[in-house]
C-alpha cells in the first residue's frame, strides 16, 4: 500500500509539535468511503487535541483534523447513499479524527456532495462548523420553535470564529435577528457585513446592548463558547423561556448562577459536543443540512469565509494563528 503524506502530533505541546510524516494510505470499512483530500479546516478541538486536553474517540484516528472537501475515490456505496454519491464525486465530510492528511476516510452518512457553486477548498471549511452550529442552535437551541415565534433572535458569543461566522450566515438567511461580540472593532464590522449586530465585549456591557436591542426583552437563543463567568450575565441577557447553549469553556468549566432566576423565567442550560457522538445522529444532520442549508449555497444566501490558507507542510503556523485569535472566519490547510 503506498503511503500518504500527514501532520502528526509527535507529543502533547505547542504548535512545533506538528510535523510532517508518511503513513500508509487508510482503506475504507463497512460503510465507509476513502477521500483524497484537497483541503482541511483547521478548528479550535484540533488545538486541543493538539495540547493533549482532547483525545480521539475510541477508534477514531490519532491524527488531528474534523473536516476534509475532495474526490470520493473508493468505498462501497451500495447501502445507505441518501445523497446517491458515487466514485469520483467531489465531496466534503465531517470526520471524528484524521483530516490532516493527503486521503481520509470517513463514514458514508457524513459525506456530502459539495454545495452548488464551491471550491473543494470552500466546501472543506463547512462541516465542523454547519454540523455544529446546525445540532446545537437550531435542534437543542430550537431556534425559530420557542414563544418567540419564526423570528426569534439569537445572540452568538465570538462572532469572528468559524462557529461564529457560521452562527450569524446561517440565522440571518432563515430570517433571524442576530447579535454577536466579537473582541476588536475589525471584528465587529466584520460581523456586521454578515448581517450582524455586532458589540465589541472589551468596551460594551453585552447584557445592556442585548436589552436595549430587544426593547428590554432578551434574546431567545445564545450560543456560547466562552462559559465561566459569562454565564449568569448570559441569563439576564435570555429573554423568558429563552434557551442558553454552551458548547466551549474557553473562560472556564465553573460558574456561580441564580437557579431561581431559572425557575422564574423559564430558562433552558443545555450544551453538548459533536465528536464523540455515534455515526447515526451526525448522518441526520447531515441529512438536515443537504434539504434546508446546502441550497442557501446555490442561491447565494451562504458563502463560505476564509481568512487564511496553509500549506498542509505548515500545519504549525496555521496553529498558531488559530491561538492568536486574530482570525475572521476560518483558517484552512491545503494539500
Amino acid at each position: 500500500m503506498p503511503d500518504m503524506k500527514v501532520i502528526e502530533i509527535t507529543k502533547p505541546g505547542g504548535p512545533s509539535v506538528l510535523q510532517l510524516a508518511q503513513r500508509p494510505i487508510p482503506k475504507a470499512g463497512p460503510d465507509e468511503v476513502l477521500i483524497k483530500v484537497a483541503a482541511s479546516g483547521v478548528n479550535r478541538p484540533d488545538v486541543f487535541q493538539r495540547v493533549g486536553n482532547y483525545a480521539p474517540p475510541p477508534g477514531a484516528s490519532d491524527l488531528p483534523g474534523l473536516e476534509v472537501a475532495g474526490e470520493l475515490i473508493d468505498g462501497d456505496l451500495s447501502g445507505n447513499n441518501p445523497f446517491g454519491l458515487k466514485h469520483g464525486d467531489a465531496v466534503c465530510a465531517l470526520l471524528a479524527g484524521g483530516g490532516y492528511a493527503e486521503y481520509a476516510v470517513a463514514p458514508l452518512g457524513q459525506v456530502l456532495p459539495i454545495p452548488a457553486g464551491l471550491s473543494p477548498l470552500e466546501a472543506a471549511s463547512l462541516p465542523e462548523n454547519y454540523f455544529t452550529v446546525w445540532s446545537n442552535v437550531f435542534d437543542r437551541g430550537q431556534l425559530g420553535q420557542g414563544e418567540g415565534g419564526p423570528h426569534e433572535s439569537l445572540l452568538v458569543q465570538g462572532g469572528s470564529s468559524g462557529i461564529g461566522v457560521t452562527a450569524i450566515q446561517l440565522a440571518r438567511a432563515l430570517g433571524h435577528h442576530v447579535l454577536a461580540t466579537a473582541g476588536s472593532d475589525e471584528k465587529c464590522k466584520a460581523c456586521e457585513k454578515l448581517g450582524a449586530e455586532a458589540i465589541n465585549y472589551k468596551t460594551e456591557d453585552f447584557v445592556a446592548r442585548v436589552k436595549a436591542s430587544t426593547g428590554d426583552r432578551g434574546v431567545d437563543v445564545i450560543l456560547d463558547m466562552v462559559g465561566g463567568d459569562y454565564v449568569p450575565r448570559e441569563l439576564e441577557a435570555l429573554a423568558e423561556d429563552g434557551r442558553l447553549v454552551i458548547i466551549a469553556t474557553l473562560g472556564g468549566a465553573k460558574t456561580h448562577i441564580d437557579v431561581s432566576q431559572i425557575m422564574r423565567r423559564r430558562l433552558t442550560i443545555t450544551g453538548s459536543t459533536l465528536r464523540p457522538r455515534p455515526v447515526g445522529f451526525k448522518t441526520v444532520i447531515a441529512q438536515a443540512l443537504y434539504e434546508k442549508v446546502w441550497p442557501l449555497f446555490a442561491a447565494g444566501k451562504l458563502r463560505p469565509v476564509i481568512h487564511k490558507v496553509f500549506p498542509a507542510a505548515e500545519a504549525s503556523d496555521a496553529h498558531a494563528l488559530m491561538e492568536s485569535s486574530t482570525h475572521i472566519g476560518k483558517i484552512m490547510l491545503q494539500w
